[in-house]
């Protein structure tokens, strides 16, 4: 939670700088509560698994946070019962008068297809452009960031020739930002991907701003300030062992698939792997809800205005 302290405290100044939270008095004499309304749209096979972590990460507040699960329209998904479909999820079209604080938009295992291809592809457009006046902060996930990136600024993915996969050393570099508070200068990030967006492709008149990479697998994480958007190419939301599941699916199906780099103790397959990215993910997911808690308009109704 914020600091509320004078607004002429000498103190102020540097703590804003580095980027710590400090609420003005005014804002700290009107701010009143309610549960923040948080959208999960799951683009995932494997929903239950999905929802999970993310519900996890939400879920790690002192805040009240009510979580929708949402659902492309008329896209049947797959390895998820029908009856869990039916009883928790809501499909696009009928949230679509709704406004929400928050909205997540997780990635789908359909990288090395070209946007316009996609099925739901239409449909997730005008998802896009509804967060624009439906919603007050967005996070894009994976291939959800790509897409998001695509749409509103146009900048391509590059298929890889390679998976990228593995747990790499990050860099933090905002650490100024308040979506970075906390963050040590390096850390590690599971990254799962065949496509990749580049610095290169990135409109200088954007906007966009690098908030971490890594030498190795290049960018992670971008904030859009324009469109109210975090775009992450990586996988912080990941429990210890989807790497490893990843892994052996891919091995019992006979395709080719390296082991996931930096993962396994002694690169022993058989090794239980360590979590070196959990405190991070929370820290991120808390640093979002804060920042979404303490920005967005009290009255729903004046969300997009």
């Amino acid at each position: 939670m914020p600091i509320k302290i004078p607004n002429d405290l000498p103190a102020r100044a540097t703590l804003e700088q580095e980027g710590v939270m400090v609420m003005s008095e005014e804002s700290a004499a009107r701010q009143d509560i309610r549960a923040l309304r948080i959208g999960l749209l799951n683009l995932m096979p494997n929903k239950i698994k999905t929802e999970t972590q993310f519900a996890r990460l939400v879920g790690a507040t002192p805040l009240q946070v009510e979580m929708t699960l949402i659902k492309m329209t008329h896209h049947v998904p797959k390895n998820t019962p029908n009856d869990h479909i039916l009883a928790f999820y809501r499909d696009w079209v009928d949230v679509k008068d709704e406004k929400f604080d928050g909205f997540i938009i997780t990635g789908a295992p359909i990288e090395l297809l070209e946007f316009t291809d996609v099925t739901y592809w239409d449909e997730l457009k005008r998802v896009f452009d509804w967060t624009q006046t439906n919603v007050h902060s967005s996070f894009h996930i994976c291939w959800g960031a790509q897409a998001g990136l695509y749409h509103f600024h146009g900048v391509p993915k590059h298929a890889l020739g390679q998976k990228r996969f593995g747990v790499y050393r990050h860099k933090n570099l905002k650490p100024a930002s308040p979506y970075l508070r906390g963050f040590s200068d390096d850390f590690s990030i599971p990254v799962s991907r065949w496509t990749e967006n580049r610095r290169a492709d990135i409109p200088a008149d954007s906007g966009l701003e690098i908030l971490m990479e890594s030498d190795e697998a290049g960018l992670c994480m971008i904030e859009d300030k324009a469109y109210r958007s975090l775009y992450m190419f990586n996988h912080v939301e990941y429990d210890s062992a989807s790497l490893g599941e990843e892994y052996w699916r891919d091995v019992k199906a006979n395709k080719p698939i390296e082991m996931p780099k930096n993962y396994y103790p002694g690169n022993d397959p058989h090794a239980v792997p360590e979590n070196r990215w959990r405190s991070h993910a929370h820290l991120l997911f808390g640093n979002w809800i804060n920042e979404v808690y303490q920005t967005t308009p009290f009255a729903l109704a004046d969300i997009g205005k």
